[in-house]
This record gives structure tokens, sequence and C-alpha cells, in this order.
């Protein structure tokens, strides 16, 4: 059953382009033998199989690819946490599972289900030499990044989370949202809160300013993001996410600082160091959007996100011993495609939506506004990758990518 399921995974993900099952991949596959001198982890959020096929569908076509599906291995990874409650996970338990090896009750955030704080894989970079960066349309003190460079009992406490980040683990590159949290109230900061919805709430007083006394040089836009020749850089580009949510109509995708542009700065700067870097990269808007069942907004962001993934194999052509991996931390939405029929009605359909260089068209069909347990499908190329070419737990994933990089 396993090897069945990696089957079905390649084929939804491209086929052609996918490693076959219980093979070692030939030619520049081949890179088990190599060291990863850099990781990049690039993190769909909520981006199951149906959120892959969205995208592929509205952009590309009946037969067209995605560049974040050519990548040369393939796999499915399992995503449930360790809660005594709930068999689906939330972001926090996720990002924990992957960026740690340990699994955790959701909402914690760098710590195993017994509240130890787990050293990550950002952590052992850093220990290692290298420069790290987290890169998020969301909150860059969210669940998800904050897993990979921070330890609280809850995900609510991102203040806490700023201050580790300025104080402890010392990411090079702080690229995102959630200005708020570091600001302390009565201070809104650069950008205007929403009336009722937003305020800056730091307990710790101005935590930009004490991030730039500390040596990094902070960033406001993506004028001055483009411009900066700093070797540390944070960026706060919105009150919270960078996304606006809500259902069609309502929510949009258009965050200030384009992902892309985040992603080729923290390029720029991490690859300075010799000894190579860790970058996570995010898109958020795939999995704010699905809880609110809107297709066109996830195809925008899915758009934002295989740009960015172009933009890394443009590196990745000129930095071969580089591992890159795409994945969702879960799905969001049971999202599923389903052909057009003009009779039926449904409300948690979304559509029609046009297939490029084809008469045909298409809907969405949602079955929650949560999160499923369905398994996230998994790309991956550079030194280390065959071994996630299979069926696997998000743990696993962890020890991927230490072994690859020899952390």
């Amino acid at each position: 059953m396993r090897g069945l399921a990696v089957v079905v995974a390649l084929t939804v993900l491209g086929g052609s382009t996918a490693m076959a099952v219980g093979r070692t991949p030939k030619g520049p596959e081949a890179t088990s033998h190599r060291i990863a001198k850099n990781i990049i982890y690039i993190q769909g959020d909520g981006m199951g199989l149906g959120q892959r096929d969205l995208i592929r569908l509205a952009l590309k076509g009946r037969y067209g690819e995605l560049e974040l599906n050519k990548l040369p291995v393939a796999g499915l990874v399992r995503t449930t946490s360790e809660d005594p409650e709930e068999i689906v996970t939330d972001s926090a338990a996720s990002a924990t599972a992957l960026a740690t090896g340990h699994k955790t009750r959701n909402g914690v955030v760098g710590m195993d289900s017994k509240g130890r704080p787990v050293e990550t894989v950002l952590e052992r970079a850093k220990r290692a030499g290298k420069s790290t960066g987290l890169v998020t349309t969301a909150q860059v003190t969210g669940a998800s990044p904050a897993a990979f460079a921070a330890h609280v009992p809850s995900r609510d406490l991102q203040s806490d989370i700023a201050r580790q980040y300025i104080e402890n683990s010392r990411p090079d590159v702080l690229l995102g949202g959630g200005e708020d949290w570091w600001y302390p109230k009565g201070n809104p900061g650069l950008w205007p809160d929403k009336p009722g919805e937003e305020e800056s709430r730091s307990p710790y007083g101005n935590l930009v300013e004490k991030a730039q006394r500390t040596g990094y040089t902070y960033v406001r836009n993506a004028t001055e993001l483009r411009n900066s020749r700093s070797d540390r850089l944070l960026g706060l580009f919105a009150n919270e996410d960078m996304v606006d949510y809500g259902p069609d109509g309502v929510g949009r995708y258009a965050p200030r600082v384009p992902l892309q542009l985040m992603a080729r700065k923290a390029l720029d700067v991490l690859s300075q160091n010799p000894r190579g870097f860790f970058l996570f990269l995010e898109e958020e808007g795939i999995d704010g959007l699905s809880h609110e069942n809107n297709a066109h907004g996830v195809i925008d962001a899915g758009r934002a996100l295989d740009s960015t993934v172009a933009e890394v194999m443009r590196f990745v052509a000129t930095h071969p011993d580089t591992l890159v991996i795409i994945n969702g931390d879960h799905e969001t939405g049971g999202l599923s495609i389903e052909n057009y029929d003009s009779d039926e009605k449904d409300p948690r359909q979304d559509g029609p939506f046009p297939i490029p260089g084809s008469k045909l068209r298409f809907t969405v069909d949602w079955t929650t506004n949560s999160h499923s347990g369905s398994d996230t499908p998994l790309t991956a190329s550079g030194p280390g990758s065959d071994r996630l070419g299979r069926v696997q737990d998000n743990t696993e994933v962890y020890y991927a990518m230490r072994a690859a990089a020899g952390l």
C-alpha cells in the first residue's frame, strides 16, 4: 500500500518528472552522496493535492505544469499531531514536527508534547555557522516560522516569539507581517491599525528598536528592502498577515511586498556566507484563503508561490549544492476539483474556472472551513532529496534535512 500511495502522488504531481518508486535517481538527481551546503524549505501553508491541482489547472491548463511540481523527487507527508483531543493538526504542531522531528500538541511551538523546548533545524544550522532566514506572507512571528526559531507553549505568544528571535535564535533575515507584536500599546508603528481589529500589543516595549540596537537594519517597504545592503534584515510589512482574508469579492491576495522579492533579497543576503544557509519561505495566502473557501484568492496566492519557486530554482541553477523542499504543513478546506455542471447548485461550490487552452471549465468543491487530515504532497531536489521520495511522517522531513546537510 505504501508504494501504491506514492505512485498515486507522483502521478498527480506530474508523473514524467517524478522519481520512480523504489529507485535511486540517475544523473543530476543522484545526490544522496553529496552534502547540502544550503537548505531552502518552501511551505505552501494549507496546500494539499487539491490546492496544487486547482493552481495548476487555472494557471497552466490541462496538461501544463507548475514550477513547484517540476522538481524530480515527489512523496507524501502525513500530518497528524500528538494532540490528546484532535486528530487533525494545526500549523503550530505540524511546523514543530517539520522543524524539530518531534510531535507535539496543537498550538505548541518548538516544544515537545511534554512542554520541553527542542532544538530546530534552523538552530542547528546556526550552530554550524550557517546563516538563517524566515520569510513569510504571514506574520513573521506566526506559528509556522516561529516553530523553526522559537519555543513557546502557545502560538498566541507572538511578542515572546519576537523577543526570542532577537535575543536567542537571531535569524539573519526576518521578513513578513505582524508589526503589531513588535510595538507597545499606544504606538501604532508604521501601518495604520483597523479600529477594533488590530492594535500594537508588545509587553516588552519597542522590539523593533531593540532589534536595531542588536544589529538589524529595519526596512519598511519594497523599495527599502530592494535597496538595502545590510547583512541582517528585519522587515515588517503589515499589522498582521500580509493577505486580506475573506470570501470571494471581499478577500484578496495583494501583499504590499511580493513574496518573490522577499525571497530574492533573502537569497542575496544569506548566500554571502561561505558556510551556507537555512531559509524558510512561506506562502500563507493559500491557507488563509482556503479557510475562507475563496478559490480565486488561492489561485492568486498559488501564482505568487510558483513565481517564488522559479526564483529559487534560478538560484539553484548556479548553486547545485542546495536542497530544496516544497511542502504543505497540512491541507485546508477539503478542496476537490469537479466538472462544471450549470444545473448543480451547491453553496460550497466555487467557480466555474476556465482552463487555459481549452473550452472546458471546472468548479471547486469545499468540504470545510478548517484543516483536514489529508496527507500533503512534497516535491524536492538537490543533495539528500532522494530520502523524501516516499510516504513519510512529517517528523522524517526534519531528519532528511539534518542528514542532507550533516547537521
